[in-house]
């Protein structure tokens, strides 16, 4: 099975949760935040989503 960006931004994948509920460990993934909601940055979430995909 492939995943392509397209398909996760179609899906609503790149949207996290509310800005002020988050963990300083994951702003390297934050791309940014808009209407305080934070953006996740899926050119680095893609490539660890296909690796999880081979271990299931």
């Amino acid at each position: 099975m492939s995943v392509t960006m397209r398909q996760m931004l179609e899906a609503g994948v790149h949207f996290g949760h509310q800005t002020r509920y988050w963990n300083p460990k994951m702003a390297e993934y934050i791309f940014g935040d808009r209407n305080k909601i934070h953006i996740v940055n899926l050119e680095k979430t893609l490539p660890l989503f296909e690796d999880a995909l081979k271990y299931v």
